[in-house]
């Protein structure tokens, strides 16, 4: 997927009409899912990045593909797209328009990755605390990875809390490894 500023540019564009029309959040669960097709197909992508698929045919799989799953507005948009000879651009427009619309309702990512999920009372509280500290919507991703042994990873923007096993134990061979009170022969 593309993420340029043509790809920003419409993004933009289309934020911007679904704003003026009132569907904004409907183009947003449109773009969501078109983001969604394109990260798990990968065909999907090579056909729209391939010169040798010609925009009418292209056009005709967006209706077969989306027709019954995205707004009129969302289609008409990626027709135009593909009018263009733009359709290389459609994911990272996809994904832009995500950003843009988290921005405007002030919404933050929170990733949380521990090494099993996490039951409802848990993801409350992360959820409360998350929310009361950045004082903004939060969407809470949760990931699992097992490699964490225990503990958990929080992301959320460009800050990280890693208080994980695996870090504790990495800290603790550090530290031996750095031990001032063994002189070395």
């Amino acid at each position: 997927m593309r993420e340029t500023k043509a790809a920003t540019r419409y993004a933009k564009s289309m934020f911007d009409l679904a704003l003026e029309r009132n569907n904004l959040d409907k183009v947003n669960s449109d773009m969501k899912y078109i983001a969604e097709v394109c990260v798990k197909n990968s065909d999907f992508v090579n056909l729209l990045n391939s010169p040798i698929v010609k925009s009418d045919k292209k056009i005709a799989i967006f209706e077969a593909i989306f027709k019954s799953n995205v707004s009129d507005d969302s289609l008409a948009f990626l027709t135009l797209i593909a009018k263009k000879r733009r359709e290389s651009y459609i994911g990272g427009i996809a994904i832009q328009f995500g950003k843009l619309y988290d921005v405007y309702k002030g919404i933050q990512k929170a990733i949380v990755t521990t090494a099993i999920g996490i039951d409802d009372e848990l993801r409350k509280k992360v959820y409360d605390i998350l929310k009361k500290s950045t004082q903004s919507e939060i969407e809470l991703i949760e990931k699992v990875d097992k490699n964490l042994i225990g503990g958990f990873t929080l992301r959320i923007g460009d800050q990280q809390v890693d208080s994980s096993i695996v870090r504790s134990i990495k800290k603790l061979k550090q530290s031996f490894s750095e031990n001032p009170y063994i002189k070395e022969i």
